[in-house]
């Protein structure tokens, strides 16, 4: 199978489209925010941060107002300065800290010459009066200034500027500290006040002469506007010239004199005014004073602030769409935009900055849809290579019932494309698991990094763990105890994720002592790579191996040995017919032969109590036992040994072969009664133990060694010959009747225990399974 297309390409592809992106964005946020072109969408965001940081208002800011009711009682405007002049003189009377008018008096009153000396003596008889300065000819490069006559001008005690800065709009939320020409800015009419209260301010000019040059503004500060309907005390403009204010109402206050009547004076729109309505000049001037004496000032903050402040957003909502998921990348477009907007509403009352937002909610706005199309499409482009490298590559031909989309959009078809590639994959991976599941040997797939993916049942079995808890383990612990054969060392270390070995086949035996061949087959390189590793175990055959051997040597030598002795014999009869007499002669033939004939036996019924079926019958284990011992009689005369015979029960139900346990419990009395000293006693019991019988044989020996005891059930295990029991008379025997009751009594289902010590003899205990009864079958 060709490998398919690489997976690194489209991922290369789309990163270069999210710089493309990213640097397109970036660029197009950076000139939104230093031109200014959704300046309007952020004066909403300042709007609702103002609302958030509206002073209480300053209970020393009093409002004289030229409204309705006055011009309604004095007559048109504009009225006789000498009106003005008693006003003044009123307010006077009270001492306030600070008076402002917010009337221009640039010209000659013609009507009435008289009336300016008389505004005038009242101004400097005030002593703290201030009065307002503003441009005449706004949109001239070089814009003179509206001053008051020289006459009120010297009688002043400041001039400030009533300038206010439109925004795009409409509304009136800044203001320039300082404006005027460029010789000389007069403070803003607030700031005049709190000069002409006694309060020194690096901007009070007094009331010094308008300099020269072109019109300048410096210092733009947003205005913080105060609460409430209406913010500040207020007075009419005919009740001060009655008499009729509260005594002391003006005591030590900021007084602001100006016009509110409707068609009279300037009237601007202000997020503080009703919906619809307008505030007057001279409560904005009300305003910027409150905010003076509350020292808050609001700045806008500079390019490069508002650059980076709207740039971080962006980027951040860049990097959480390459990095995050489509829905995660949403919420956290959604997050960004959220936070921008709050930092800008925030910055003012937490800052006293006015922070540009719109042109990142652009960005991050831009930003989703422009990166989920690029994506999609990329993505779109991507499967369709995929679907024809796949279909062409998986050997499954396609559901006859499977989508056939032909018409539609492009999206839908290769939908419908990637649906009947993956069910080819499923069906594909469903008949690979099933074929690893049903291997006959333990098979393991490993990633690169030696953790298990798949495994079948077999492999399970053979680890004796879950087939479920395979997954995810490292091949070091699980087969962390397999060594060589030969040098003992380890073929998987347990922390070390190298699957391949030195040889793809290689023998291996683990820590129960089996004998396995591993083989171990990588496919595909570094991070990639995938293991199959196949355990074979080769236990039987080499089981088989060394019976084979154990069986050639016995051939070869032991059942040999004999017939070569009768051989040599009767040579020698030939040779020498009088040495032997013909008695011993026969006798000596016969005791060869009889070893020969028993050597036979012995190995033919090993051999039929390795591979015969067993005829499996109830029997009673005493009447068997009391057998073996009465057969045992004339061998145990033989020895000078004598047999004892130890049963409490009437009765032992067994079910099996009677003849084959005949024949081993006889091979285990047998030996007992070869290595028993003259004299000594052999004993016999049968006992209960549990759901078992044991029938224990011991003898008077000297025991069995230590180092040998795990041996002597092996086949060709002589005692005598091989020294099992040290210390014993030489007897006779190749080592197959300990064998023999070993895989007879294994094959029924029981166990052998061997208790030793170096000369107190040798204990054999078989133990059986005990029969059902009838009573426990009800039980």
């Amino acid at each position: 199978m060709a490998p398919g297309p690489r997976r690194g390409r489209p991922r290369a592809g789309l990163l270069r489209e999210w710089l493309a992106l990213s640097l397109g964005l970036l660029g197009l946020v950076s000139w939104l925010t230093v031109s200014g072109a959704l300046h309007r969408l952020d004066l909403l965001a300042q709007d609702a941060a103002m609302r958030l940081r509206m002073l209480a208002p300053n209970p020393d800011i009093v409002l004289i107002a030229i409204d309705d009711a006055s011009v309604e009682a004095i007559g048109r405007w504009p009225w006789r300065r000498a009106l003005h002049a008693q006003a003044i003189a009123q307010i006077s009377a009270q001492s306030p800290r600070a008076l402002g008018l917010d009337i221009l008096f640039g010209e000659p009153d013609a009507d009435y010459p008289g009336d300016d000396a008389l505004l005038a003596r009242a101004i400097a008889s005030a002593g703290n009066v201030v009065l307002p300065v503003a441009q005449r000819a706004i949109h001239a490069s070089g814009g003179a200034a509206d001053a008051p006559l020289p006459l009120l001008r010297q009688a002043a005690a400041q001039l400030g500027h009533v300038q206010v800065q439109v925004d795009p709009d409409g509304a009136v939320r800044h203001l320039f500290a300082r404006e005027g020409p460029a010789g000389g800015p007069w403070p803003h009419l607030s700031v005049a006040m709190l000069c002409a209260a006694g309060t020194q301010q690096p901007a009070c000019r007094g009331n010094a002469a308008p300099a020269s040059g072109a019109w300048l503004r410096e210092d733009l500060r947003g205005t913080v506007f105060t609460a409430g309907r209406p913010p500040f005390a207020r007075y009419s403009y005919v009740d001060v010239l009655k008499g009729q204010l509260p005594a002391g109402a003006l005591r030590g206050k900021y007084v602001l004199v100006g016009a509110s009547a409707v068609g009279l004076g300037d009237m601007f729109a202000a997020p503080v005014a009703s919906r619809g309505g307008r505030v007057a000049g001279v409560e904005l001037l009300a305003h910027a004073l409150n905010a003076e004496l509350a020292g808050a000032h609001l700045r806008p903050a500079g390019p490069a602030v508002n650059v980076l402040f709207n740039l971080l957003p962006v980027v951040a909502a860049l990097l959480s769409l390459v990095l995050l998921g489509p829905l995660a990348g949403l919420m956290g477009c959604a997050a960004l935009a959220l936070a921008s907007v709050l930092l800008a509403t925030l910055g003012a009352p937490l800052l006293g900055w006015e922070l540009s937002a719109a042109p990142a909610l652009a960005g991050i706005a831009l930003a989703y849809p422009l990166w989920s199309w690029r994506r999609l499409s990329t993505a779109a482009r991507f499967l369709q290579l995929q679907m024809q490298a796949l279909q062409a590559q998986v050997p499954l031909a396609p559901q006859p019932d499977g989508p056939m989309v032909r018409y539609g959009d492009a999206l839908e078809r290769r939908i419908a494309a990637v649906e009947e590639a993956s069910g080819r994959l499923q069906r594909l991976h469903h008949f690979v698991s099933e074929s690893l599941r049903h291997l006959p040997s333990p098979t393991l797939v490993c990633d690169a990094a030696g953790r298990v993916l798949l495994a079948n049942s077999a492999a399970a079995q053979h680890l004796a763990l879950a087939e479920e808890a395979l997954p995810g383990r490292h091949i070091g612990q699980l087969l962390g105890d397999l060594t060589e054969p030969q040098t003992g060392k380890a073929l998987f270390e347990p922390h070390t994720a190298a699957l391949g070995l030195q040889r793809p086949r290689q023998e291996a035996r683990d820590a129960r002592g089996r004998d396995l061949l591993v083989l171990c087959q990588v496919h595909g390189r570094k991070a990639a790579a995938l293991g199959l590793i196949t355990l074979v175990d080769l236990s039987a055959i080499r089981q088989a191996q060394r019976q084979r051997d154990q069986a050639l040597n016995f051939i070869s030598h032991d059942i040999r040995a004999p017939a070569a002795s009768i051989l040599t014999l009767l040579e020698m009869q030939r040779e020498f017919p009088a040495q032997l007499a013909p008695a011993q002669l026969l006798a000596r033939i016969e005791r060869h032969a009889q070893a020969a004939l028993s050597m036979a036996q012995g190995f033919v019924q090993l051999a039929s109590a390795q591979a015969d079926s067993y005829q499996r019958a109830p029997f009673d284990l005493v009447a068997l036992l009391h057998e073996v011992v009465d057969g045992a009689w004339e061998a145990a005369q033989g020895c000078d040994v004598r047999v004892s015979l130890e049963c409490p029960h009437v009765e032992a139900l067994f079910e099996g072969d009677r003849n084959l346990i005949l024949r081993a419990v006889g091979n285990v009395l047998g030996n007992a009664l070869k290595f028993s000293p003259r004299g000594g006693i052999a004993h016999c019991t049968l006992q209960r133990h549990g759901d078992r019988w044991r029938i224990g044989v011991r003898d008077e020996g000297p025991g069995i060694a230590p180092e040998l005891r795990a041996r002597v059930f092996e086949p060709f295990m002589s005692g005598g010959a091989a020294g099992v029991q040290a210390g014993a008379r030489r007897v006779g025997g190749v080592g197959l009747g300990l064998a023999f009751v070993d895989t007879v009594v294994r094959r029924h289902g029981g166990s052998i225990e061997l208790e030793s010590e170096p000369g107190q003899g040798a204990h054999f205990m078989l133990l059986l399974p005990a029969a059902r009864t009838a009573d426990d079958r009800h039980a």
